[in-house]
Parts: structure tokens; C-alpha cells; sequence
């Protein structure tokens, strides 16, 4: 069932004519995308649409070279903006995850908050241990990420970016490199993250996963944003040619990757 944004709808997330480029290559162009306090918000598209990089600049990891990305009312080309403050606030849950593998889970959950919210190591690890039930790993704080499957270690990647208690959760393909058996335990995470009320920006193209927990869905092509509809919407009738094609390849179990023909380099 798609999550509900109640309540007075406050603007989260802004971007303003938004463009960037990679060398001669833009990757993002002319983009225009509100997003409110507790909305969830999938983004698909092909390989090369530029979608991790729009992703990336929500915490000013990628910057931009035109236009403008606001957070919470404050601009990320504005130099007055803490951006370590900002950065806080948000917590991203990388395609590769990034976990550190001399650390063990619980490690690596109670890295994150001594370290952007200055806990104590006992607070610290008491919270850790709470966002690791939280995803279902709660006898696992004291293994390796090596001795971990493929899905616990990304939710352990999300127990980790949840203990830094941040408003906007971003996830960069969550499930795409996992074996299918693996996918229902991270669905389930993202799931009850979207339960929560959290606000969330989520790149994948698991079309069930973005009418399960998202508001709207964001078709991109060419670094531009091609539609935004309702999930079932985007899904059942799409209103552009390039959509439909693009999820009709989709459903028909084609990836993302073979199905980008127009575009340029690698840059999602």
C-alpha cells in the first residue's frame, strides 16, 4: 500500500533549474523537483539518466554547475550553509555500501552516530543496537561483514545511515545487487523505514517496491526528468512514448542497463 504524506505539507527538498555536467557531458539538465516532509519519492530510469547524480547532490556529495538545490530551506551553493550540519540530517545508503570490514556490525552502526552526533561510546552502542533490531539483525552485531550475506549487509548500510537519526533517508538502488531471494529482507527494511513517516528519496528501477512505499515516481531519461506520476500510474499509463517503453522493458524483466540505448558514459 503507498504511504500517505499527512498533515501540512512542508517543502523538504528543492531543486531549482538544476543542471550539471561531467566535462562536455551534462548529466542533469534543466531539473525541477519539489519534495515534501514525509514523502517518498522513487526515481528510475535508464543507465546514464542521470539519477545517482541528482541523488548525490541532495547532500552536496556531487555539486552543481547551474541552478539550485535546497534542503530544508537552506542552499547548497549558499557558502553560510553548514554543510556538516546539513550532512546530519541525512542519511544515504550507497549502491556499494561502503561498510568497513575490519568492523563488525554493530561496529559499523556505532561508528556513525559518535561520529556525526558526538554520542558517547555506551549511548552510542545502546542506539546501534536498537537500529540493527530495527532491520532485523540483532544477533548479529558481533559478525564481519565478510561472514554477512548479500542482504544483511545492506541492511546493515541502513541500520548504519538510521543511527544518525536523520530526517531524509536517500537509497541508491538498494536491492540491485542481491540475489532474488535476498531482496524481500531489504524490501522489508525499506518497507517499515516508509512506515516511520521518514522522508525518503530512493533510486531503483523494483517497480513493486516504488508502489508498495512511494508517493511518486520519477521517470528520467538523458539527465532530465521525463514524467512524475502516482507509482500504478507511471506503471499502467505512462503518458510519454520513452516511458512506456522504458517500463514495458522493465516489466518484462529487462535491466536498466540494457535498456539505456540513448545514454552517454556512465553516470547514473
Amino acid at each position: 500500500m503507498t504511504m500517505a504524506v499527512k498533515g501540512k505539507v512542508e517543502q523538504l527538498i528543492a531543486f531549482r533549474n538544476v543542471s550539471k555536467w561531467f566535462g562536455k557531458h551534462r548529466v542533469l539538465n534543466h531539473i525541477d523537483l519539489e519534495i515534501a516532509t514525509g514523502e517518498i519519492v522513487v526515481i528510475c530510469g535508464p543507465s546514464g539518466a542521470g539519477k545517482t547524480t541528482l541523488l548525490r547532490t541532495i547532500n552536496g556529495l556531487e555539486p552543481v554547475q547551474e541552478g539550485d538545490v535546497s534542503v530544508n530551506g537552506m542552499s547548497l551553493g549558499d557558502p553560510k550553509t553548514d554543510m556538516t550540519a546539513l550532512r546530519a540530517d541525512i542519511g544515504m545508503v550507497f549502491q556499494h555500501l561502503n561498510l568497513y570490514p575490519h568492523l563488525t556490525a554493530l561496529g559499523n552502526v556505532t561508528l556513525a552516530p559518535r561520529k556525526v552526533r558526538g554520542l558517547g561510546k555506551d549511548e552510542a552502542r545502546s542506539l546501534a543496537i536498537r537500529r540493527l533490531q530495527d532491520v532485523g539483525l540483532e544477533q548479529k552485531g558481533d559478525v564481519y561483514p565478510a561472514q554477512l550475506s548479500g542482504g544483511e549487509q545492506q541492511r546493515v548500510a541502513i541500520a548504519r545511515a538510521l543511527a544518525t537519526s536523520p530526517r531524509i533517508m536517500l537509497l541508491d538502488e538498494p536491492t540491485s545487487a542481491l540475489d532474488p531471494e535476498l531482496v524481500k529482507d531489504v524490501l522489508d527494511a525499506v518497507i517499515a523505514l516508509a512506515g516511520a513517516g521518514m522522508t525518503m528519496v530512493i533510486v531503483t528501477h523494483q517497480m513493486a517496491l516504488a508502489q508498495h512505499v512511494a508517493n511518486r515516481a520519477v521517470f528520467m531519461d538523458e539527465g532530465r526528468i521525463v514524467e512524475i506520476a502516482s507509482p500504478a500510474d507511471l506503471v499502467a499509463h505512462p503518458r510519454y512514448e520513452r516511458t512506456r517503453q522504458f517500463m514495458g522493458r522493465i516489466l518484462c524483466g529487462v535491466s536498466p542497463a540494457q535498456d539505456g540505448v540513448k545514454s552517454q558514459g556512465g553516470n547514473e
